[in-house]
Formats: C-alpha cells, structure tokens, sequence
C-alpha cells in the first residue's frame, strides 16, 4: 500500500519540529501496517553534539519534565512513525530521549498493533547499558485520545547488589521511605506520580522505578 505524499511530509514535520508541547496533534489517519513488533537500535539523532552520559539511569530519582523542549529525534520515534504511530510522536520522543539520553549500545524492541496503530496502545522495551551502575531494562507505554492528549508511563528495572535497605539509604537517600507494599516490597516516594519499588533478590536487591507521564 502506497503511504500518500501528504502523510510523508506530516510525519517528518513531526519529527524535525521543537515543540514545548507535551504531545502532538493528531496529523491524519496512519497507515495500516500488518507489523505487531520490530527491533530496533536506539541511537539518538541529535541536531547538536551529543551531551556526556548521564549518571546510571537506575541511580537517578529524577523524573520526565513536563515542559521539555525536543532538541532530538530518537531513533526509537522514527521507528514508531514508520509502524504508523504519528499521534503519540512528541510524548514517545519525551520519555525516548529520558530513558536512552547519552547512553551508547541501546537495543529496544517495539509493540505495535497489527492495525489501527495510530489509535491504539503502544509500547517498547528497552536495554540500557550504563558506564558505571548496574543495566537497566525499562519499558514505556502510551495511549492516543486522552483528556491530555497522549497518556504515557515507564517502568525501569534493575539488580543491585547490595540488600534493599543498604539501596533504600545509599542509592536512593534522598528519597522518603513509605511502608512496605505488603511484606517485603519497599516503596520510595519520588514524586506525586513517581515510585521505586525495592524487591529483595537473594542477597541483592531489584529497583523497579514507575512514573506516570502527565
């Protein structure tokens, strides 16, 4: 099936655009791919020189800011955008360029309906390795046709070595302790919309991060 000219042109002004916006308009109907999922390599485009890596991914509280502005198009959104996601673009891009920013050797693996991919849930997992820290895997949803346009969320998981408490006050002291999940969980408040889940893994420990994206 020939994609028309017109949807071509509407998904690169997409993706080349700086938009403060947390998510894009809806540009037209995308085109009906018969694709559930692809792999991809996820290195950033960048329109500048790339910033140095951030610190480990699974060490950093830090969150999604709301009012970031795309300087770059990640290769993960232009994978999207072929699979015939476009409504979603600048949320996707958002927490894309959060999770792999600087980071080399990233691999992720895309969740694409097998039609209506435009109007439908999305989602891609991903491998990050870290220069210093432990690999992080994450993963990210997002969901068209929501009261703030897209509606997305991410996970990120990761295996420390040391028991969760020696985590809970060393890796994440910053953050206030609230009580367990149930028995063993320990949760950490990192926010309105933020949780780290501290899972005890033999004598090591699995930080599972949770951010709604607003």
């Amino acid at each position: 099936m020939v994609t028309p000219l017109f949807l071509k042109k509407t998904a690169l002004s997409l993706l080349l655009a700086t938009t403060a916006s947390l998510c894009g308009t809806h540009p037209g109907e995308a085109a009906d791919k018969k694709k559930t999922t692809q792999t991809v390599k996820a290195a950033t485009v960048a329109t500048t020189p790339p910033p140095a890596p951030p610190a480990p991914l699974a060490a950093t509280p830090s969150t999604v800011a709301p009012t970031a502005i795309q300087t770059s198009v990640n290769s993960i959104t232009q994978s999207m955008v072929k699979g015939g996601v476009l409504a979603c673009t600048s949320r996707i891009n958002q927490v894309a360029n959060f999770l792999t920013g600087g980071n080399k050797g990233v691999g992720a693996f895309l969740f694409l309906p097998p039609t209506d991919q435009d109007q439908r849930l999305v989602s891609f997992s991903v491998e990050i390795p870290a220069a210093t820290g432990p690999v992080a895997y994450a993963s990210a949803s997002f969901a068209p046709n929501q009261a703030n346009g897209c509606g997305g969320m991410y996970e990120t998981v990761s295996y420390w070595p040391q028991g969760c408490s020696a985590v809970a006050t060393g890796t994440y002291g910053s953050l206030k302790q609230n009580a367990v999940l149930a028995k063993d969980i320990m949760v950490l408040d990192g926010g309105s919309m933020t949780r780290i889940f501290l899972l005890p893994a033999g004598t090591g420990c699995v930080s599972i991060k949770k951010e709604i994206v607003l």
